[in-house]
């Protein structure tokens, strides 16, 4: 039985196989996995990333070329190139965090994407702009892209009691971040 985040027909046997060619250097199997996994990576990293999205996926791409040989089947594909893209957000916020440090400055919101949303969009961005991002993460790995628990653990490299904390914490702030909309 399958995981639900290879409904859409892509197989594992069939990432294992392209990455393997992928490791021969093979840069037309690399786009068929590129063209089969960048969505939902860049779907994911733009909730918890929002505007780098683009830039920590494609360095996520560029990552899973040059360590092809590392990839050795345990788990997903997919999973295994958005713990890469992970890997790289948190990367990100620390050197971000040293510079601002570093600079004597605040630590600064977290900006969101440019484009227009509906009013739905907005106020789910909203609502995951104020958990923090291992919360929104885990919330958005789980819920909004159908990864079960023990995957969205290994994504985030994260023991699974974490991340069920993490999934936990975040869902009830937003429950509770709704019930107080509610009432004004």
């Amino acid at each position: 039985m399958r995981s639900a985040p290879l409904r859409d027909g892509a197989s594992a046997d069939e990432d294992w196989a392209l990455n393997q060619r992928v490791a021969g250097g093979d840069r037309a199997a690399f786009q068929l996995l590129v063209l089969r996994h960048e969505g939902r990576l860049r779907a994911f990293l733009s909730r918890a990333a929002g505007c780098d999205a683009d830039d920590l996926a494609q360095e996520a791409f560029v990552r899973a070329w040059q360590r092809a040989g590392e990839y050795r089947g345990k788990g997903s594909y997919a999973a295994w190139v958005m713990g890469i893209g992970w890997r790289l957000f948190l990367d990100q916020r620390r050197t971000a965090r040293r510079r601002e440090g570093l600079l004597g400055r605040e630590e600064i919101a977290s900006s969101t994407d440019p484009r227009p949303a509906s009013d739905a969009a907005i106020d789910a961005g909203r609502l995951l702009g104020a958990l923090s991002p291992q919360e929104r993460a885990a919330l958005t790995l789980c819920f909004g892209h159908g990864w079960s628990h023990g995957e969205a653990a290994a994504i985030m490299g994260l023991p699974l009691g974490t991340l069920k904390s993490l999934v936990l914490r975040g869902r009830a702030k937003a429950q509770k971040m709704i019930g107080e909309g509610a009432d004004a």
